[in-house]
């Protein structure tokens, strides 16, 4: 059953930090955040935060804006770490992206207006800091004016990111945008005008062993 309840006393309090803990996981990112520095100064990435490790980040970063990159969720972590955003004077933005699917063009289109006007320094967290952690530097990466090359680098084993597994078509989405139109059309006019969603998705294949690994041994979404 979903975690419904809210941390605002401390039976609440209690359901969220069990909820959090063996239904998503958090006890595994307890001495782990897979934390990395995007931008500098700017911009940073992770797994999921308790409200312990968000409150040093936000002192040792100076922290403005907590960007959830899972969505809104009813889930014990979701509401532990909206909640501590909340008491420590954070924005707290919800942009849900997917880790196994072509990526959506309303979401870059939206994550693109959501970083053109983001209050920074800011942390953006998925479950375990890999794919669409991965995905949204990704996208950050280009925005700076990187390279698709440089964006690549997001999306690593370094990080927990599985090329071969079902998340490996995210690796596709910016070798795609790397083939058809870098250096010939602007990132974001390629993904308004010519990227087609569907045929990515239809023409990619993952290695059975690698997803396999990600979906049940790892349990990621």
């Amino acid at each position: 059953m979903a975690f419904s309840g809210a941390p605002a006393d401390p039976k609440g309090r209690a359901a969220a930090w069990f909820d959090s803990l063996f239904v998503d996981h958090s006890v595994l990112r307890l001495a782990w955040d897979n934390l990395a520095e995007v931008v500098p100064g700017k911009l940073y990435r992770g797994n999921h935060p308790t409200p312990y490790r968000l409150a040093r980040l936000k002192r040792k970063f100076g922290l403005v804006t907590l960007v959830n990159l899972r969505g809104h969720r009813q889930c014990g972590s979701d509401a532990l770490s909206r909640d501590a955003a909340s008491r420590l004077g954070m924005i707290h933005i919800d942009m849900a992206f997917e880790s196994r699917g072509a990526p959506h063009r309303d979401r870059i289109l939206r994550f693109a207006e959501i970083y053109r006007t983001l209050q920074t320094p800011a942390l953006m967290h998925c479950k375990s800091g890999a794919d669409r952690a991965g995905l949204a530097s990704a996208l950050a990466i280009i925005f700076e004016g990187g390279t698709t090359a440089q964006a690549l680098r997001q999306l690593s084993l370094r990080f927990g990111h599985f090329k071969r597994s079902k998340t490996g078509i995210l690796d596709v989405f910016f070798l795609l945008y790397a083939e058809q139109a870098e250096g010939r059309l602007p990132f974001l006019d390629w993904v308004r005008d010519e990227y087609d969603e569907d045929r990515l998705r239809a023409s990619f294949r993952a290695h059975g062993l690698s997803s396999f690994l990600n979906d049940h041994i790892l349990a990621r979404e």
